[in-house]
């Protein structure tokens, strides 16, 4: 019953997101706690809802100040030759706009960390996609998929989590992955090229008139496609087309990312913050401080530097409180969710019917299962229960018939370009909050193109034998 129940509840939650019905904050309280009641726990749900909200509240407080953080540093206009490069480097071409996100979100991903790798691919991306009114849902679905891709690498969390599962050397599974990994990232690179030409058909030829001002508020988009409409900026719903996404505030917002002439740029601390920064993401990457401390350590000093007066940092904060209440509610509403889930031990029996239902027959061919099985169960139960709770019956039922642990983990590892996009995971709460695309419109078009990028890394894992 529980295992009906629990995929119920999140078919529910999935429907009602995908077709609008209800706000992903308002599914991830309302579903869970109906079911709850009607799994006879409802005396308990306070109890789940706050180990949910205990075990998420460091990275709610991470995403807060970091939100804050990296909004600043967008208001000083610490991005901005970032974006001016890739647009002198794209040539306002759709196609290259798209393959670049891919490739920034790939590279970006190195650090390890899903929220900062978004936080910086939308704050250098978005001004450039709403400058030449593309798809929105294109950027946060690219670079969804690329930081799956990357999120294997050893201090990135899964490739450890496995490790520490099943006793093995990190570097056991991982290496001999890379080989299929990049087969999964070209693919991506691959998609990012098929989406762009597909932008690039529906807003036509693009150029900027005048190249030194890009940026500029009065530069002229010139557009020859069915979208392009009139020389000027003009108002339109610039995240839009044939896959959806919201368009964002309109152009009261369109070129302000960029505006070379607005009041909170600090070209004089230009290279201080390009310090802080730097310093900021190498204390994160060897652990000096956790993360939620380094985060409120830069906003605070970014602020005050930055903006000495009090109205001024008064000003900023609120200027990125809507960022920061959407992502942080988000967070805290998904703790309801994952704490029913695993209060009620629905995602226990799920993960339990799951490897039951594996024919005696696929005993040899466990690997292959493994990697099927990490679709969908690391899209509807977090990586910790998948590695901790699931992975090692896998791993003990492959061992029965020959399998090794090292290939069970390896393969563990295919469903991450589809974790990412979980409802389960913070860190895509701040790709689509950012973006100002709906979570909904973000599942509908992400999903069927993350599988495939799971399904083209198992393939390659297999072939190549280390799988």
């Amino acid at each position: 019953m529980l295992t009906i129940l629990g995929f119920a509840m999140i078919a529910t939650f999935l429907v009602l997101i995908m077709t609008k019905k209800m706000s992903p904050i308002a599914a991830l309280v309302l579903i869970p706690a109906l079911f709850c009641v009607a799994v006879g726990k409802g005396a308990h749900l306070g109890d789940y809802v706050i180990d949910g909200v205990s075990s998420l509240a460091p990275t709610a407080a991470m995403l807060m100040f970091a939100i804050v953080y990296f909004g600043v540093m967008i208001d000083v206009g610490l991005f901005d030759p970032v974006v001016r490069a890739i647009l002198r480097f794209c040539k306002a071409d759709p196609m290259r706009v798209v393959v670049g996100t891919a490739v920034l979100a790939a590279i970006v991903s190195l650090d390890g960390d899903g929220s900062t790798t978004f936080m910086i691919t939308v704050s250098a991306m978005y001004p450039l996609y709403k400058r030449l009114g593309m798809s929105l849902v294109v950027m946060t679905g690219v670079a969804a998929m690329a930081n799956g891709v990357m999120n294997t690498v050893p201090w990135g969390g899964p490739t450890a989590r496995a490790a520490t599962a099943l006793k093995l050397d990190a570097a056991d599974i991982f290496v001999p992955m890379i080989p299929a990994l990049l087969v999964g990232l070209l693919g991506v690179l691959g998609l990012a090229y098929v989406l762009g030409l597909r932008e690039r058909r529906r807003l036509g030829a693009l150029r900027i008139e005048d190249e030194k001002s890009v940026g500029a508020k009065d530069a002229v988009l010139v557009g020859t496609g069915a979208a392009a409409g009139p020389a000027r900026p003009r108002k339109r719903p610039v995240g839009g087309g044939a896959d959806g996404g919201d368009g964002g505030d309109g152009d009261e917002d369109l070129l302000k990312g960029l505006d070379p002439d607005r009041p909170t740029l600090r070209p004089r601390l230009y290279w201080f913050n390009a310090l802080l920064t730097g310093v900021l993401l190498t204390a994160m990457i060897l652990e000096l401080l956790p993360i939620p401390v380094l985060f409120l350590l830069g906003a605070a000093l970014a602020l005050s530097v930055n903006y000495p007066r009090l109205p001024d940092q008064k000003a900023r904060i609120a200027a990125h409180a809507d960022n920061v209440l959407n992502v942080s509610g988000m967070v805290f509403a998904a703790a309801v969710f994952t704490g029913v889930l695993q209060g009620t031990g629905m995602v226990d029996h799920m993960a339990g019917w799951l490897v039951d239902t594996v024919p005696e027959g696929l005993g040899p061919h466990m690997a292959l299962v493994t990697g099927v099985l990490s679709l969908p169960l690391t899209y509807f139960m977090s990586n910790d229960g998948f590695y901790f709770g699931v992975l090692p019956v896998l791993a003990e039922a492959g061992a029965a018939h020959g399998v090794t642990p090292l290939e069970m983990a390896r393969a563990s590892l295919v469903g991450q370009p589809l974790h990412m996009s979980s409802p389960l995971v913070p860190a895509v709460y701040v790709l689509v909050g950012m973006a100002r695309v709906e979570f909904g419109d973000h599942t509908r078009f992400v999903v069927k193109w993350a599988a495939l990028t799971c399904l083209l890394i198992l393939a390659a894992g297999i072939l190549f034998g280390t799988i």
